[in-house]
C-alpha cells in the first residue's frame, strides 16, 4: 500500500512516516518505480510508534520500546523502567505546569483590571515583585 493510505490506517501524517523512515524508525519496502510499498508489519511499527509518541514518550523510547517489543527474550524490567522513567518526567511536568498555573492564577487574581497602570502581572515579569 502506498504512503497515502499508510497514513489513512495508521493516522500519522505521511510527512511524519517519511520522517520515521529517515531515522530508520521503518524501513518501507520500494516498488519498481521508487514508491514506496507499505506491509503489514510496517504497518504495525507505525501504529506502535504513533501510540507511543502519543502518549509522550521520545523518539529514542519509541525505539527502545520497539526493539523490545520485537525482542521475544526480553525482560518485562527493562520496558518498565523505560515507562517508569518517562512517568516520573511526565510528573515532574506535570508539577512544574501546576506551580505555572498557580502563580498565573494569584497574579490574574492581583490585578485590579481597571483604568490604573497599576499591573503585578507586568511587575512580576520585570522581576518588581
Amino acid at each position: 500500500m502506498n504512503i497515502k493510505e499508510a497514513s489513512r490506517r495508521t493516522g500519522l501524517p505521511a510527512k511524519t512516516i517519511r520522517y520515521y523512515e529517515d531515522i530508520g524508525l521503518v524501513t518501507p519496502d520500494r516498488d519498481d518505480n521508487g514508491y514506496r510499498s507499505f506491509s503489514d508489519p510496517v504497518l504495525h511499527k507505525l501504529a506502535f510508534v504513533g501510540r507511543g509518541r502519543a502518549l509522550g514518550f521520545s523518539i529514542n523510547e519509541c525505539r527502545s520500546l520497539l526493539e523490545l517489543y520485537e525482542d521475544q527474550s526480553r525482560a518485562s524490567a527493562e520496558v518498565k523502567t523505560i515507562a517508569a522513567a518517562h512517568l516520573a518526567e511526565v510528573d515532574k511536568r506535570i508539577a512544574e505546569m501546576t506551580e505555572m498555573r498557580d502563580t498565573l492564577a494569584e497574579l490574574v487574581d492581583c490585578c485590579k483590571g481597571d483604568e490604573r497602570p497599576d499591573c503585578p502581572i507586568l511587575y512580576s515579569l520585570a522581576g518588581q515583585d
